[in-house]
């Protein structure tokens, strides 16, 4: 329910600013969007857990995750794209055409993350 409503306030900011995007078409696109990305996104399964004593390196325990990594970066590119929209639209601001492109971007890019995060997470886990 949070990324679909998160997806419903970038898209009700890009909407009122780029007139080609203000059908209901493109709504429920976010909607779905955001709460895939944010179910996939959030709830990914962790690594199996390294023994306390191996020597991180040894056995690649002492890598960077990549799907907490972008898991991590995901969700927070998306929740910044949908609290700033939130803003603008509460404010009643209204940004030039490149800052809602940006939050846009922030948005796609965010939700894109978090959906390959989910995936990576639960290919591994079979």
């Amino acid at each position: 329910m949070a990324g679909a409503a998160a997806g419903l306030f970038v898209a009700a900011l890009v909407g009122s600013s780029i007139a080609p995007l203000t059908t209901q078409g493109f709504l429920l696109i976010m909607m779905i969007a955001g709460a895939i990305g944010f179910y996939l996104g959030i709830d990914t399964p962790p690594l199996p857990f390294h023994e306390p004593l191996v020597e991180p390196g040894d056995d690649g325990s002492g890598k960077i995750d990549a799907a907490e990594l972008l898991s991590a970066v995901g969700t927070f590119l998306a929740a910044l794209s949908a609290f700033v929209s939130v803003g603008l639209i509460v404010m009643r601001e209204n940004p030039h055409l490149f800052w809602i492109v940006m939050i846009m971007a922030g948005w796609l890019v965010g939700v894109t993350m978090q959906i390959v995060a989910g995936a990576i997470a639960r290919l591994r886990g079979r």
